[in-house]
């Protein structure tokens, strides 16, 4: 690890490494990389198409599929065992492709933590080393490289030498600002990315340059030790434990009903076991055949549409229904909500008035520490200065300059003033500049108050000084000079931000921000983007759980802090979203119900995450939740439908098994009219869900939905038998219930024409505005009824044993239909009013 062999003197560390400040031989690194290995990250293995297959099996509907199909096959009713296996190998390659799809995209994310590197290189021992580019993954312990402005560190590095060398670890610890890193002749400490000496793989070079070295790479790497932690996730999403809910329901329901079929039929009727083949077809007829299907269908559409408009992959695809059902959104302030550069707020003189003489000084310094010092772009904090102030510095001829100094911590430019004269620019932290100045009694700490007075306002503070000196006295370290001002920035806030988060509250989504930075920046940020922080917190005042789900935004958040934060907010019964994009996220990502991060991401946050977007935008999350919600609404007119009519059958074909001295419909009846229903219900895999669906969470709750599917289905059944009563009761002739033909079809019709109600009245979808054409299911529904019209008078009706209906027996079951039609909208407004 590159703790145990970064640890010690400088001296001690090459000892270690076989190394020296003149890097390795040619001949020592190439052996090294055959022992050491490439500096690559551990990658995980991709599923094979037989393990996505099987993974596919736990989802409980298809279990209990596979294990009706088997059972079908068992006595021999292959018919029905054809169907429903064919049912559970369309869902399982349907699922299983749609991942595969999924990874395949993420894997062209992947990439190389650098292209190439500088290091120091000899052919021989007895060579002077020289500069080469060799490829990151070549690089190998003992080697020395060279590391300037906007460099990534390829590898974990010492430094041996260093001038204003910062880098920006946020991918590490979520620091927006870069950290300062230095020589440390001493021993190097823990290994932690706070380590003065030590560089971690991941790292950017913000300023300065640096010779280090590599003392870590690939899987000895922090970053390998991030893919390294347990992968295991939370048990199962809000998907996950909403369908098991109703599953195990049904469940119990369905293996239930053969026995109690079976007993019924031997004491009423004397029946044996040639009943048993119509039991399994009653279960069958209560199972929602084509949830898997339709389920794999809407998902996969839904994540489709994302990546092909949006950018967005959807790597697991129960995750896009998760997506519909957040309700708490946890995101970082940098990169999601400003866009991690500042900008210039303010510019004040000593008394604290606007003062834009302090701005054009500032930038004066920022141009000519630019072009004298060779620095190969502006620092965050100059070039926000340039763009401020516009085209200055230019009027003046340049003398000499130092760039900023992680230890002086000002940064200093000459130029030329009036004749025999030069202008010193000083700009830095309030302290070192202040020290600088020749300044009054008292006015030292006044000064200093009102530094911090602008910094506890959230923003970053550059004091500015300048001193007229004799052209031969003016050297960078000059002292005595003249306090101009302060120089005041803030966050450049994302774009969209704003327009993103007033569109997340409108669907219900409650945005929380877990942030490293200081908590005024936070709160500052959140305001300007119209976001009450309320009272802010830092991680360490969260005591509880409680706290933790009223906190808006928590400030100096660790990893550990952030997963805290997202399992207090589960526990609480949130389904919440987690964006992330450093290693430092990967903790939360794996705590929250559906993980998401920027393509832009290191690679094990992408790895961790269930969503990659193409940005890290809040504007592509409200996109992804709205196609979540689409998906899952799709999924729960499906299930209210099927469930509530299946429910209503198998009440009213136990009753009528019972009352009549045949079965209500043969077990191949039964098949058909599962058959058309299901390949009617299809259509719900390219409706529209009505606005209502797309408001809130789309959370299936068990309870609340059972109710929905006992209180409808029974009223389904209350249909179904009152067109056994005007079958048995209200049509003249003798064989109005012994033909047992003519009640098969007539009630066969009857349950597709109830059903094909039940699409068009129970959904949630709506017509496309400005369409003229009916949508899916309503073409669906009317295919149903005209099957269940012309199939019994059919010679495929004549193989499943029906017949044609006299014109008497279609009109007295209308008038049934209609009054089902009125109760139906009359119980669906109740149901409406009564929901919150």
């Amino acid at each position: 690890m590159a703790c145990e062999t970064a640890g010690g003197t400088t001296l001690e560390v090459l000892r270690r490494l076989e190394s020296g400040p003149r890097g390795l031989t040619e001949t020592e690194a190439a052996a090294r990389l055959v022992t050491r290995g490439e500096n690559t990250l551990p990658q995980r293995r991709t599923p094979s198409w037989p393990r996505r297959c099987a993974h596919a099996l736990r989802d409980p509907f298809t279990a209990v599929l596979l294990c009706l199909g088997l059972v079908s096959a068992a006595v021999a009713s292959w018919g029905t065992a054809v169907v429903i296996l064919a049912l559970v190998a369309v869902s399982c390659v349907l699922r299983a492709s749609g991942e595969h799809r999924a990874d395949r995209s993420l894997a062209a994310l992947r990439e190389l933590v650098a292209g190439t590197a500088t290091v120091l290189r000899r052919d021989t021992a007895q060579e002077l080393p020289r500069p080469r580019e060799v490829p990151v993954t070549d690089l190998v312990p003992g080697d020395v490289l060279r590391l300037g402005p906007g460099d990534l560190v390829p590898a974990d590095v010492r430094l041996l030498r260093a001038r204003g060398l910062t880098v920006h670890q946020a991918a590490l610890t979520g620091e927006s600002a870069p950290v300062d890193k230095r020589v440390v002749e001493g021993p190097a400490g823990s290994g932690e990315p706070g380590d003065s000496p030590l560089c971690f793989q991941g790292s950017t070079v913000a300023t300065g340059t640096a010779t280090a070295v590599v003392v870590a790479t690939g899987d000895g790497t922090r970053f390998a030790a991030a893919h390294r932690q347990p992968a295991a996730r939370r048990e199962g999403g809000t998907f996950d434990r909403s369908v098991h809910g109703i599953s195990w329901v049904l469940i119990r329901f369905m293996l239930l009903t053969p026995p109690l079929v079976l007993m019924a039929n031997a004491a009423l009727r004397g029946r044996g076991l040639e009943t048993l083949p119509f039991a399994v077809a009653v279960a069958v007829g209560l199972t929602p055949e084509m949830l898997p299907v339709i389920v794999t269908t809407c998902l996969a559409r839904g994540a489709a549409l994302l990546a092909r408009t949006h950018g967005v992959i959807v790597k697991r695809l129960p995750a896009l229904h998760d997506l519909g059902a957040v309700d708490v959104l946890c995101v970082d302030k940098t990169g999601t909500l400003t866009q991690d550069r500042p900008v210039v707020e303010r510019s004040l003189d000593p008394a604290g008035r606007d003062d834009p003489e302090v701005l054009r000084w500032a930038a004066v310094g920022a141009w000519w520490t630019l072009q004298l010092a060779e620095l190969p772009a502006p620092d965050a904090l100059d070039e926000a200065l340039l763009e401020a102030a516009g085209p200055v510095g230019e009027e003046y001829d340049g003398v000499d300059a130092v760039p900023f100094d992680p230890v002086r911590r000002f940064s200093t430019a000459v130029v030329r003033g009036s004749l025999g004269r030069h202008t010193v620019v000083v700009t830095g932290a309030a302290e070192a500049v202040v020290e600088r100045c020749t300044t009054e009694a008292g006015e030292r700490d006044r000064l200093l108050a009102l530094a911090a007075r602008e910094a506890g306002a959230g923003l970053r503070v550059l004091a500015v000084a300048t001193a007229d000196r004799p052209a031969g006295a003016s050297g960078p370290g000059a002292r005595g000079l003249t306090f101009r001002g302060l120089v005041t920035f803030r966050d450049a806030l994302a774009p969209t931000a704003a327009a993103a988060l007033r569109g997340l509250a409108d669907r219900g989504v409650t945005v929380k921000v877990l942030t490293g930075d200081h908590p005024a920046t936070a709160a500052r940020a959140c305001r300007e983007l119209g976001l009450d922080p309320g009272e802010v917190r830092t991680a360490a005042q969260l005591e509880d759980n409680e706290a933790a789900g009223e906190a808006t935004v928590v400030a100096r958040c660790t990893p550990q802090d952030k997963a805290r934060v997202v399992a207090a907010l589960r526990a609480a019964g949130h389904t919440v979203g987690f964006l992330g994009d450093g290693v430092n996220d990967v903790a939360a990502l794996r705590a929250a119900d559906v993980g998401l991060a920027p393509r832009s991401a290191v690679g094990v946050a992408r790895e961790s995450a269930d969503v990659v977007l193409a940005e890290k935008d809040l504007t592509a999350i409200g996109h992804a939740i709205t196609a979540g919600r689409h998906a899952s609404g799709n999924i729960a007119s499906y299930l209210r439908v099927t469930l509530s009519s299946n429910l209503g059958n198998v009440v009213a074909m136990l009753a009528a098994g019972l009352l009549l001295p045949f079965l209500p419909m043969l077990p191949a009846q039964v098949l058909a009219q599962n058959l058309c229903f299901d390949a009617a219900q299809l259509a719900f895999a390219h409706d529209r869900p009505g606005a209502a669906a797309l408001r809130g969470p789309a959370v299936l709750r068990s309870r609340s939905f059972l109710r929905f599917v006992t209180g409808f289905g029974l009223l389904n059944a209350v249909a179904d038998l009152a067109t056994f009563a005007v079958l048995a009761f209200a049509l003249d002739g003798p064989d109005a219930v012994d033909d047992e033909a003519v009640f098969h079809s007539a009630w066969f019709t009857e349950n597709l024409l109830t059903q094909a109600l039940v699409m068009l009245l129970l959904r949630t979808g709506r017509r496309v505005e400005g369409s003229r054409t009916p949508g899916p299911v309503a073409l669906a529904a009317a295919g149903l009824a005209a099957v269940g019209l012309l199939l019994p008078p059919s010679p495929l009706g004549a193989a499943l044993g029906m017949t044609a209906l006299p014109t008497a027996y279609y009109l007295l079951p209308a008038v049934v239909l209609g009054l089902y039609a009125l109760a139906l909208t009359a119980a669906r407004a109740r149901h409406a009013r009564r929901q919150p």
